[in-house]
């Protein structure tokens, strides 16, 4: 098949070139010529033909080289959510009706997830997607400090984890609420007595999970009402990761219960009820309202209510 080029004014176009806003949308998503060219299907020189017109027409450079690889630009920085959207939106324009059966659509969805659910949650989704709607393809996006910019600025469709409502801006939906429980490896100390007491579990050293490095939490504040107080060994940002140290050496780690019960199981780790009381923690889903009504997304969030569901024991909102 014959690779597309992108053609542009070379002056600052007064017209959209539907071309080269995919161009700019990928070279942008994937900073590199390469990668961009292969999820266009086109070729290398013609996505380096598109680049060298972007930067005509934005004058600036858009992506610069950094050793092997190439980073964006401030300007780039500013204009990626927005030419997303823009892309996204353009695509929608020409995509077939909204009447077409969204199970035989194709489409690619962003998802930002934790890596917990990553292995937990994501593979039971992705088997039921390709029974359901085999032409909707996930590509995963890590966990950001802040909660809804990327879905804001269209650089994710859906986020999966622990969502914060209060942003009218945004749509969330419950999904599970889930009790968190200590876990430590076989030979631990905690693993060979019949109760683990508020005053045992203090004296243990302690992994945090924390995404902004925060040693302390509820759990502190209970041992504290309690006259007692735990040592953080470590403070890691996945709740993935925190198990895995728990698997390695004497540390507890504190995870949800059934989300997480498959890595606990394949960790072999040995788990326990927190002998203070903590409030539950509530998993869910969060899209933008640009999403709302799109029957595809539609039917993506409603595999996502059935596979949470079953992957927590049938339990859901």
């Amino acid at each position: 098949m014959a690779s597309k080029d992108f053609g542009c004014d070379n002056r600052l176009v007064d017209y959209i070139d539907l071309n080269l806003i995919e161009a700019l949308d990928a070279l942008l998503a994937e900073n590199s010529v390469t990668k961009a060219a292969a999820r266009l299907h086109t070729s290398a020189p013609a996505m380096s033909r598109a680049l060298a017109r972007l930067r005509r027409t934005f004058d600036d450079p858009l992506l610069v080289r950094a050793g092997r690889d190439l980073v964006p630009t401030p300007r780039a920085l500013e204009l990626r959510g927005e030419v997303h959207a823009i892309a996204s939106r353009a695509r929608a324009l020409f995509a077939p009706s909204a009447t077409a059966d969204p199970r035989t659509a194709v489409r690619v969805f962003d998802l930002q997830v934790t890596d917990m659910l990553s292995t937990t949650f994501i593979p039971s989704l992705i088997d039921d997607l390709r029974e359901q709607a085999p032409g909707i393809s996930l590509r995963l996006r890590p966990e950001n400090l802040e909660d809804t910019p990327a879905l804001r600025e269209g650089l994710v469709d859906l986020e999966i984890g622990s969502i914060r409502p209060g942003d009218s801006e945004i749509h969330s939906e419950s999904l599970v609420t889930e009790t968190l429980i200590g876990a430590v490896r076989p030979d631990h100390p905690l693993a060979k007595v019949e109760e683990v007491t508020a005053q045992r579990f203090a004296e243990s050293d302690h992994i945090v999970v924390s995404r902004r490095g925060r040693a302390h939490g509820p759990i502190d504040e209970r041992l504290a009402e309690l006259g007692l107080s735990r040592r953080v060994a470590a403070v890691v940002p996945t709740f993935a990761s925190a198990l895995f140290l728990a698997s390695e050496t004497d540390v507890v780690c504190i995870a949800p219960a059934r989300l997480a019960r498959r890595m606990l199981d394949t960790l072999g780790l040995c788990t326990f009820p927190i002998p203070v009381a903590l409030p539950s923690v509530t998993v869910g889903m969060a899209w933008h309202p640009r999403n709302h009504h799109d029957r595809t997304h539609q039917l993506l969030r409603e595999r996502t209510r059935h596979i949470m569901a079953a992957a927590a024991g049938g339990v859901s909102r």
